[in-house]
């Protein structure tokens, strides 16, 4: 199963590419919004996981590029500091399957992504 992460901050992409990959995941990793979509022209992915404050492109402009423009129906996880109602709400409206507010439990990330594995079986 293979993973995108669209992340800038190098602790939390080790963080996660370090527990993905002990759990059998093939993780690649975009550092801004433009990287994850040239990754997304050329290969395909299970999940896609994106923070939303990013330079050049963010993630919520990513989730609206991803499903729009690219017309990739791949589950989106949000990864992001912005815990607040109105920020939530919207990455749900721009196409966002699931949202985790950071810090978050590597476990916890990783239980998620699973059940979107299992749903895609």
């Amino acid at each position: 199963m293979r993973i995108l992460v669209c992340e800038d901050d190098n602790m939390i992409i080790k963080a996660i590419q370090h527990k993905l990959t002990a759990e059998g995941y093939d993780v690649d990793v975009a550092m801004n919004g433009d990287d994850a979509m040239s990754k997304l022209r050329e290969e395909q992915y299970d999940i896609i996981l994106t923070d939303i404050l990013m330079p050049l492109l963010g993630g919520l402009d990513l989730i609206v590029k991803v499903r729009d423009e690219l017309k990739i129906t791949t589950p989106i996880i949000v990864l992001s500091r912005l815990g607040n109602e109105e920020t939530i709400l919207e990455a749900f409206q721009r196409g966002a399957d699931d949202y985790i507010t950071k810090p978050f439990s590597p476990n916890e990330l990783a239980m998620r992504i699973k059940r979107y594995a299992l749903k895609r079986r």
